[in-house]
């Protein structure tokens, strides 16, 4: 009978800490319900007959949990060069990697926090995980500098097994980074959905990398746990509180935390293919999305279901717009999809 693996001990440490993590997460977000609400970070349920005022951005809570988890936990991979007779040569390189993929994380955090304050315009959107992304392609350049991929099958009679993309690569992996952040925000507006979408994407990661820890790179599924395991974790104590009805919104500033902690592990654990699987809902979203982040056909403010309050269900909302105002490609798409 097929069996996971034995845990390493940092794991095991990393594990306890999440626990931790969570509690406190659980514990934090309804203690600071009324400094945000103070501060002015909250609004109210669109999606409710309700008027309450519900606290706003709460991700920086489980944001900042998560990085006192890993921030706390950065010795323990590298307990065994504390005693000089175990330790052959410091490892750098996987300290440059840790180091620099909570570099990313924390920028994100801090710059999705800035965009629930200032409520910034989309292309600042787009701009934001680029600037965030910078330090983990440098760690990937200085770490490792592989640009090659396996190419699949049906196209290997023409490009060969392997192709070396250069520059190309790095593109790919900003281009990651910005869709990872923006696809969990485009996938949103319902109670518990941003957290709930996250906690169903870590999970699945870290299934994938259990069952990845007796193969060839183990090393780089282990990394990716060290970041899954507290995100699952403080996620789920957001959840608890963003789930219907939702006392707290997780605001931008979990989209950011959550796009930018699934593109750290699969650029620096080296599956960043598969992890767009892992994206499968939200690539549609995405794509079904385009006509309208485009502005080839009208976007609404909130692209968020419509209440209904004689029977208090939601239902498909319609954007209201003239036909005569779209352009040819608008016409055609509308036509296409409607």
């Amino acid at each position: 009978m097929w069996a996971f693996p034995e845990l390493p001990m940092p794991l095991l440490v990393n594990l306890i800490g999440s626990l931790l993590g969570l509690v406190a997460t659980l514990t934090l977000i309804p203690a600071f319900r009324g400094h945000f609400i103070a501060a002015r970070l909250c609004g109210q349920d669109l999606n409710k007959s309700s008027r309450q005022q519900i606290p706003e951005s709460q991700g920086v809570i489980s944001g900042a949990v998560f990085l006192i988890i890993l921030f706390c936990f950065i010795p323990f991979p590298f307990l065994n060069c504390f005693v000089e007779e175990q330790c052959k040569a410091f490892p750098h390189h996987e300290f440059v990697a840790l180091i620099g993929a909570l570099l990313a994380i924390c920028c994100m955090i801090f710059l999705g926090f800035a965009d629930d304050v200032l409520n910034l315009r989309w292309r600042h959107k787009l701009l934001l995980p680029t600037a965030a992304s910078l330090p983990l392609l440098m760690v990937y350049f200085t770490n490792f500098g592989n640009t090659t991929i396996v190419v699949p099958k049906p196209l290997r009679p023409l490009l060969g097994l392997h192709l070396d993309l250069g520059i190309l690569y790095y593109v790919y992996m900003g281009l990651l980074a910005v869709f990872c952040t923006n696809a969990i925000n485009i996938l949103a507006g319902i109670n518990g959905l941003e957290a709930g979408q996250s906690l169903v994407i870590s999970a699945s990661i870290i299934v994938f990398n259990l069952v990845e820890l007796e193969g060839d790179c183990r090393d780089d599924h282990v990394f990716s746990l060290y970041f899954m395991i507290p995100f699952f974790f403080t996620t789920l104590g957001l959840l608890y509180h963003n789930w219907y009805p939702s006392r707290v919104f997780v605001g931008d500033t979990f989209c950011y935390f959550a796009g930018m902690t699934f593109a750290v592990v699969g650029i620096l654990g080296h599956f960043s293919k598969t992890m767009l699987l892992f994206f499968m809902p939200q690539v549609f979203n995405f794509v079904y999305s385009l006509p309208q982040l485009l502005h080839i056909i009208p976007c609404p403010r909130h692209r968020i279901p419509r209440l209904n309050t004689k029977t208090g269900k939601l239902e498909m909302s319609y954007s209201k717009f003239k036909t005569k105002s779209l352009s040819f490609l608008g016409t055609f798409i509308l036509k296409v999809t409607g």
